[in-house]
């Protein structure tokens, strides 16, 4: 998408990583998920202000109330949806989720039980992901966003 589009991308979860000098895994850890929550939320709302951007937030970015009271008016705001057969394969439900630890497949159906409806609430569009090339997901987007 960025490449079509020219805007920058910006992953809030490699921003992270990058200004702490540390992987979230490690930030869980030592800080906690609150303490992981406190470092995301003050780098997302920075993230929000930038325009003319593409932004990758974290699954648990959305939780926040102020980051929603940012994102419901935002006009491009796209829920890319996933079942758990399409997640397994890609996130692999490995240690690098701290929130998937213990039994991964049942803590991944809780998540998406918690946030869906907030998802959905916020997005101007939901387009589901499974069994598609990121491609030609990409190209979905840009095709909905240019008109």
């Amino acid at each position: 998408m960025a490449r079509e589009t020219g805007f920058k991308l910006i992953d809030t979860d490699r921003l992270i990583e990058e200004e702490e000098g540390r992987s979230i895994s490690e930030i869980f850890l030592t800080d906690g998920e609150v303490g992981f929550r406190a470092i995301e939320k003050r780098i997302v709302l920075k993230v929000l202000k930038d325009e003319d951007c593409i932004i990758a937030l974290g699954g648990g970015s959305v939780l926040d109330p102020e980051i929603q009271s940012i994102l419901k008016p935002m006009k491009e705001v796209i829920f890319l949806d996933v079942s758990i057969s399409n997640a397994a394969p890609r996130v692999g439900f490995n240690k690098e989720r701290p929130l998937l630890m213990g039994n991964p497949r049942q803590q991944w159906l809780q998540l998406m039980e918690k946030r869906r409806g907030i998802y959905e609430q916020l997005a101007k569009r939901t387009i589901s992901t499974d069994n598609r090339k990121a491609l030609d997901v990409a190209h979905e987007i840009v095709g909905y966003v240019k008109s």
